[in-house]
């Protein structure tokens, strides 16, 4: 791949059929047409940090930018790929600052969970690390999600930089060459991974609300338990 497909283009208007005007999606693509692909890969760092920020909204948006001419597609990919690993390396280092002896003892002052809980998360990682940085990368939300528990179990930072570079490589290609491709009409692929973005967080929310209501009735059943005997003794 020839060096200058990396290098920015001279800035091209945006101002375009298709190109969004305000917004966050504004501001993105004020961001790639003022810098080219840095400043496409500052916006996915930025959402790599900042979850809420959409991924489905900067990588077609980069990949339409580069249909064009504001940058190549090899431009786009290579640094929204970077973005993505810069802002994942960040996550991954707040977690290994943060440490397994902080991630227990915060655990054990939270309400309706159990160190055995944690235990079990530990030994799933453990077994299931590698899968779930690599597949994470691909699920809205889970993208940013999954580098801190790499961190906190100090996977090698050689596999997580493999595994992060080539999961981000997969999303961000697959994104950014739709927005290539489907040129003024990028924003339908922000509705489809929309659609992708809510399920997962409807999911996520509704195993929330089962354990919940599984941990409570325990308490429930617990506290009833240990007040019968309370009371058996009382009575004897």
């Amino acid at each position: 791949m020839p060096i200058t497909a990396l290098v920015p283009r001279p800035s091209l208007p945006l101002a375009l059929a298709g190109e969004p005007a305000d917004g966050f999606a504004g501001w993105a693509a004020g961001l790639v047409d003022a810098m080219g692909g840095p400043g496409a890969g500052l916006a996915i760092a930025l959402e790599n940090l900042f979850p809420p920020l959409p991924s489905e909204v900067i990588l077609p948006l980069t990949g339409f930018a580069a249909g064009k001419g504001v940058l190549g597609l090899a431009s786009a990919l290579f640094w929204t790929t970077l973005g993505s690993v810069v802002g994942a390396m960040a996550l991954y280092w707040i977690g290994a600052l943060f440490g397994r002896r902080r991630m227990h003892a915060l655990w054990a002052r939270l309400p309706l969970v159990k160190v055995s809980d944690l235990e079990r998360t530990e030994r799933w990682f453990a077994r299931h690390g590698t899968k779930a940085v690599f597949l994470g990368r691909m699920v809205p939300i889970f993208r940013s999600l999954v580098s801190v528990p790499a961190g906190v179990e100090r996977m090698p930072t050689h596999v997580f930089l493999a595994l992060t570079t080539l999961g981000s490589l997969v999303w961000n290609g697959v994104l950014v060459t739709a927005g290539y491709w489907l040129g003024e009409r990028w924003d339908l692929v922000e509705g489809y991974v929309g659609v992708l973005s809510k399920a997962v967080l409807v999911l996520v929310l509704v195993a929330l609300a089962a354990f919940l209501a599984v941990r409570l009735k325990g308490r429930g059943r617990t506290a009833g338990h240990a007040g019968g005997r309370a009371q058996h003794r009382r009575g004897a």
